[in-house]
Order: C-alpha cells, then sequence, then structure tokens
C-alpha cells in the first residue's frame, strides 16, 4: 500500500473518537488512562504500546479503528508520558510493567478484557496476560519481541542494512556498550535512527518519526534488558489464553520470532502480514484490521491453526 492509500483509507473512517482521560492508582503509582466510548456489550481492549521510553501516543490514533466495534483503553506505563514514576527509576524492570496490567484492570473495575500489546508492548502484554489469565479473554500480538533475546543482533544487523548511510553510521557508534547505560539521550538517538529500518516501503517511512524520548525511567527498563538478555519461555508456556500472533513479513524485527511465539504459545495462531514491517496498521491497514476484529469477536470457534 502507498501512503496516499493509506491516507485514502483512513479518511474513509471518519473522525478519531475521542479519548476521555483518567488517572488509575495501580500498585502504589498514578497512571495516567484513556478511554473511548463503551460499544455495546463488547469487552474493552487494552492497547499496550512498545518503544519502552514512549508513551500511548504511538498507538493512538494509529490503532484508533479498533474503536469502532469496542472500548479501547489505552495508558501510559510507570514513568513514561503522563504516569508517575517509581520511587527508584533505577530499579525499575519490564517485569514491572507487566505486573501493572492485571492490577490495572482491577483498579478500572473491569472484570475482564481482550489486550493488543505492539512490539515491546507485545513481552510486556504477554508477560501481564500469564498473570492475569482470568482477566484476559483474548491477546493480540502485534510485531511482537520474541520469548529470548536471542532476536536483538538479529535486529541491528537488518536495521543497518535498511537505513542511510548517515543512520547506520549512527547505529554503529551506539550500538553495544552505549546502550547498556541508561542514557535517555543514547536510546532516544538509536530509536530514531533505526526507524526508517522498520518499514517494507522506505518511501512510506519518510511520512513517520518517533517522538522525542524524555522517560528515565524507560531507558532503564531498555539498558537493563541489553545489559542482562532475557528468556521468558517457561513464564510464557503457561499462556493459555486464545492468542493472535500477527507479524510483518519485512519487518527488520525477524518474523522467526512470530513463528517461535506460535510454537511455544499453548493457544495460538499465526498470521504474516505481506509487503508489510514494523508497523502494519500503517503499511497493510485492511488487512490488520481485518484480522483484528475477526479474532476479537464475541462468541465465535477458533479457527485451525496456521501453518504460515
Amino acid at each position: 500500500m502507498s501512503y496516499l492509500d493509506f491516507t485514502t483509507f483512513r479518511r474513509s473512517l471518519g473522525r478519531t473518537p475521542s479519548l476521555v482521560r483518567m488517572s488509575a492508582r495501580v500498585r502504589g503509582l498514578e497512571l495516567a488512562v484513556w478511554t473511548s466510548p463503551p460499544v455495546g456489550t463488547s469487552l474493552p481492549l487494552l492497547l499496550v504500546n512498545g518503544g519502552l521510553l514512549y508513551d500511548h501516543a504511538l498507538l493512538w490514533p494509529a490503532l484508533s479503528p479498533l474503536a469502532a466495534a469496542r472500548q479501547v483503553i489505552l495508558y501510559d506505563q510507570r514513568g513514561r508520558g503522563a504516569s508517575q514514576p517509581p520511587p527508584d527509576p533505577l530499579l525499575a524492570r519490564l517485569e514491572d510493567d507487566a505486573l501493572d496490567i492485571g492490577a490495572l484492570r482491577r483498579a478500572l473495575g473491569i472484570r475482564q478484557w481482550d489486550v493488543l500489546g505492539h512490539s515491546w508492548g507485545g513481552g510486556i502484554a504477554m508477560l501481564g496476560v500469564v498473570d492475569d489469565l482470568a482477566g484476559t479473554r483474548r491477546l493480540v500480538t502485534v510485531d511482537a519481541v520474541g520469548p529470548t533475546s536471542d532476536w536483538m543482533p538479529a535486529l541491528h544487523a537488518n536495521a543497518v542494512a535498511n537505513v542511510s548511510d548517515e543512520y547506520a553510521e549512527t547505529l554503529g557508534k551506539l550500538y553495544g556498550v552505549p546502550l547498556t547505560e541508561p542514557d535517555v539521550a543514547v536510546h532516544g538517538a538509536y530509536s530514531r535512527a533505526s526507524y526508517p529500518a522498520y518499514f517494507a516501503d522506505p518511501g512510506f517511512a519518510a511520512h513517520f518519526a518517533p517522538p522525542d524520548a524524555v522517560s528515565p525511567t524507560g531507558a532503564v527498563v531498555a539498558a537493563r534488558l541489553r545489559r542482562e538478555g532475557y528468556d521468558w519461555r517457561e513464564r510464557l508456556r503457561a499462556l493459555s489464553t486464545p492468542t493472535l500472533v500477527m507479524h510483518g513479513e519485512r519487518d527488520a524485527l525477524p518474523a522467526t520470532v512470530a513463528h517461535t511465539l506460535r510454537a511455544l504459545l499453548p493457544h495460538a495462531q499465526l498470521e504474516l502480514i505481506p509487503d508489510a514491517g514494523h508497523m502494519p496498521f500503517w503499511e497493510a491497514p485492511e488487512r490488520f484490521f481485518s484480522l483484528v476484529n475477526s479474532f476479537l469477536a464475541p462468541a465465535r470457534t477458533l479457527p485451525p491453526r496456521s501453518t504460515r
């Protein structure tokens, strides 16, 4: 899909729904929360953004078409955006973000919801749902990180190969030891330099850019993951929630991680999106929203697991 096709598709959807802002006390912190209006009896859908250093704006209004069929809930993770940081940001871990998901549901008085996580938000969502199985009906991961940190070198190599020489030089200087330190400027610069590589169409990438990174808490989490690595396989084997694993076939984050997740999660189905990178909701929106809406539709029987 060209950028012109994308803008035509978005215009066809009409006005973006308004969000209402509120706050919720979650595990001792005030988290900023935004919700769209409820829709009939559909369960609400929690959207968990990635990026580690960024807030909910990464997914809004990008995923606003989902609000046509259900209430969507977005929030800023602890220490990001308008949410309160932990008492000691230097102790921040991604596992804290994951534990906040079930606690947020309870704080909002929601009995059960669906959850969608993108990129690093997919990792947060998977770990969060494992700890809140009864509170989650269905889970969608979109170009999520893998169950171990083995994908990191491949992502870096793909990014270097698919950006301009100037950005490739920046990535080379910052990769490795600099990313193991919680320096917001370093992590932000690396994210901006690698961002064009996440698109299947370089021309499409020219219309988008990540915001400036300003979260010390997020930088600590990102640095810790880079420094220590991770292995969530044992925990994720217990993720019994029906899960849709979506991944752009041309993402710089290799699609092999999606195949690994599909094989690891007990009740997962895989959908690879052709001609799309890390943001299939922009590069293949009709396919993306059709798949998500179909999977989250109430009272349906799961189709056979995809073999792709």
